[in-house]
C-alpha cells in the first residue's frame, strides 16, 4: 500500500494545543466499522456503547517528565535532552538538540549543577546514549527538573503536568502518554464498572518513535519502534474469560491495541508476558483480540492511521476523518475521541 493512500487535509487551527477542562465531556465520534454510520456525542456517552460482560483494556503507563534543558560544561551553549529509554543503571538513551553540540565524552550540566550527563556512544540513528551523574534520587531530581515531552505539534505550555497524565497512571517510563485514555475520569470509571464491565490493566511504555514519520513510500517497507509492555497473569485470565463468554475486549488507546495483539495467539488467547513490541498493524491485519477501540484522531500518513484502518477499513476511516474536519473536531493528543465498535 502507498503511503499517500492514508494522507487527509488537516486545517492546523483543528490541532489541539491543551486538554478538555473536563476530561470526559470532550466531543466522541462513534464509528460503525463494518457500515461507517457515525453518531456525534459526548466522551462520557461512552458507557452507553459498552455492554455488561465486555472488557475495557487500559494502559497504565505513566510520563516521565523526561525533557531536560541544560547546557555545555565549559561554553555553556543551551542543549535539550529528551530520555528515551533507560538502558541499564544510569545510562539512558536520548534523543539531543542541537546534535551537533553533543559528541562523543562532551559534558553537560543541569539545574545549577545538581544533574551532570556525559555522552558515551552515538546511535546510528543519531539518538545519544548518555550516563547521567548526580546524588541522590534520579526520578526525584528528573522530577523537579524535567518538563513533560509534549509532542512537536503542542506549542502552548502545560502549566499542569498531571494533564499529561491518565487518572490511573502508575508506572513510569514513557516518553508519551497513552492520550485515548486521557478522557477518562475516577467516577466514569466506577460507572463502567458498576454496569458490570471488567476494567483491566497493561502497561506499554510508549516511545517516541510513536510519533516518527512513515518516510518510504511502501508502508509495507516501514520499520516500527520497539516499546516495552507487560501484561499480568490476572488480566490475561480475564481477557480470555470476556472472549469465552462473548464479550467485546474494548482496546483504549493504540498502545493497548499493540500490546493485546502483540500477545494474542491465532485462537484468540493472551497470555502473562512481558517483553518488546514492534508489531505494525496495517490494512490486511486481522485482529485477534481487540474487538472493538476507543482512540484519538492521528496524524495523516502515521502508523496510528493505518492501525485503526486495519480495525474498519481504509475508506470508513477516511471518511471519518473528513466528517470530524467538517464538524470541527479536536485533533490528536490533547483532541476529541473516537469509539469504533
Amino acid at each position: 500500500m502507498e503511503l499517500k493512500d492514508f494522507y487527509y487535509d488537516l486545517p492546523k487551527e483543528l490541532i489541539a494545543q491543551h486538554p478538555s477542562d473536563v476530561r470526559d465531556e470532550c466531543r466522541l465520534m462513534v464509528l460503525n466499522k463494518k457500515t461507517g454510520e457515525i453518531e456525534h456525542k459526548i466522551f462520557k456517552d461512552i458507557i452507553n456503547y459498552l455492554n455488561p460482560g465486555d472488557c475495557l483494556v487500559l494502559n497504565d503507563t505513566r510520563v516521565m517528565p523526561a525533557r531536560l534543558i541544560g547546557e555545555k560544561e565549559g561554553t555553556g551553549g543551551k542543549i535539550e535532552f529528551l530520555l528515551l529509554k533507560r538502558l541499564q543503571g544510569d545510562m539512558w538513551e536520548t534523543l539531543v538538540k542541537p546534535g551537533k553540540r553533543a559528541k562523543v565524552g562532551t559534558k553537560f550540566t543541569f539545574g545549577d549543577g545538581i544533574l551532570k550527563a556525559e555522552v558515551k556512544k552515538i546511535g546510528e540513528d543519531g539518538n545519544r546514549v548518555v550516563e547521567f551523574y548526580y546524588n541522590g534520587i534520579f526520578e526525584e531530581i528528573l522530577d523537579k527538573l524535567g518538563e513533560m515531552p509534549l509532542p512537536p505539534y503542542i506549542t502552548e505550555k502545560l502549566n499542569d503536568k498531571e494533564k499529561y497524565q491518565t487518572v490511573y497512571s502508575k508506572n513510569e517510563g514513557s516518553a508519551a502518554a497513552p492520550t485515548a485514555g486521557l478522557h477518562f475520569t475516577k467516577e466514569l470509571l466506577e460507572e463502567i464498572k458498576e454496569k458490570g464491565i471488567k476494567i483491566v490493566f497493561l502497561t506499554l511504555h510508549v516511545g517516541l518513535g510513536t510519533f516518527r514519520p512513515v518516510k518510504v513510500d511502501k508502508i509495507e517497507e516501514h520499520h516500527m519502534h520497539s516499546e516495552y509492555y507487560i501484561l499480568s497473569k490476572e488480566s490475561a485470565d480475564i481477557i480470555n474469560k470476556t472472549k469465552e463468554n462473548g464479550g467485546r475486549v474494548v482496546s483504549v488507546g493504540t498502545t493497548s491495541t499493540r500490546t493485546l495483539e502483540t500477545i494474542g495467539d491465532e485462537n484468540g488467547k493472551v497470555k502473562e508476558k512481558s517483553g518488546w513490541t514492534d508489531i505494525f498493524i496495517y490494512p490486511g491485519y486481522k485482529y485477534k483480540i481487540v474487538d472493538a477501540l476507543i482512540t484519538n484522531f492521528h496524524l495523516p500518513e502515521s502508523t496510528l492511521i493505518m492501525l485503526v484502518s486495519a480495525l474498519s477499513n481504509r475508506e470508513i476511516i477516511l471518511n471519518a476523518y473528513e466528517t470530524a474536519v467538517k464538524e470541527k473536531y479536536r485533533f490528536f493528543s490533547f483532541g476529541d475521541a473516537m469509539f469504533i465498535k
